[in-house]
């Protein structure tokens, strides 16, 4: 988080720092009045903005035949349009007049598909494909946009909404074994406002213990060796 050195930036020369400040706030990402409000007001106290992360978001546990058109909709207004106005807006209010800023877009992992949860798997597809486009197009304005897809994480929404078999037996199928920690996602976020991610921009950074990579419990006991040893080609 830094005032504004373009040129200082493209020479690989250093930047001036600040102190920076993270605040967060209630408001319907939904509704453009609100959201413009948030920006206003924002600015107004404090006259400029470093990075926005959206971490807004919503979806439910239904197969996808029970899914109504309303209960569909309403993922995607949340997931999608919401991310789209809170990033338009800050682009627009102080990204693109101050000629810098960045944008951290939380998704999900696994990307093989989300069975369960299709309208939430589609809404965070095109998140992350939103952020890839604006890397391309707002570079011109020094705007990084980056996607950040979650796996399993230990939050409250997690340990108290969903069924207790999902939250018990989830890190079986994450290969590190358990879930993260939010301050795994919190120390990400942090490095990717920072300095040291001023080059990341377009990526789509996987945070869920490989299981994007899952391929079942390694070796599968059908190859296994009589001691669970990974198979392995003989030498001649």
């Amino acid at each position: 988080m830094w005032p504004p050195d373009r040129a200082a930036r493209r020479n690989g020369g250093p930047r001036r720092r600040t102190t920076s400040k993270f605040e967060h706030a209630q408001l319907d990402i939904r509704h453009e009045e609100d959201v413009d409000r948030f920006f206003d007001d924002l600015l107004e106290r404090h006259g400029r903005l470093d990075t926005l992360v959206n971490n807004a978001g919503g979806q439910f546990l239904s197969p996808a035949e029970a899914i109504t058109p309303k209960g569909f909709r309403t993922v995607i207004e949340l997931n999608i349009t919401g991310t789209w106005l809170m990033t338009h807006a800050a682009a627009t209010k102080a990204f693109i007049p101050q000629e810098e800023g960045a944008v951290l877009s939380i998704t999900l992992s696994p990307h093989g598909g989300m069975p369960g949860m299709v309208h939430s798997g589609a809404a965070r597809a095109a998140v992350e494909n939103m952020m890839k486009t604006l890397a391309t197009e707002w570079s011109r304005f020094g705007i990084r946009t980056c996607a950040i897809a979650a796996g399993q994480f230990a939050t409250d929404t997690f340990v108290n909404k969903y069924p207790k078999e999902i939250v018990e037996g989830v890190h079986r199928s994450i290969p590190m074994g358990r879930v993260g920690e939010s301050e795994e996602m919190a120390w990400l976020l942090a490095f990717l406002a920072s300095d040291a991610g001023a080059f990341h921009s377009g990526s789509v950074i996987t945070l869920d213990g490989a299981r994007d990579n899952w391929f079942g419990p390694w070796p599968p006991a059908a190859i296994a060796g009589e001691s669970g040893e990974p198979p392995s080609e003989a030498r001649k």
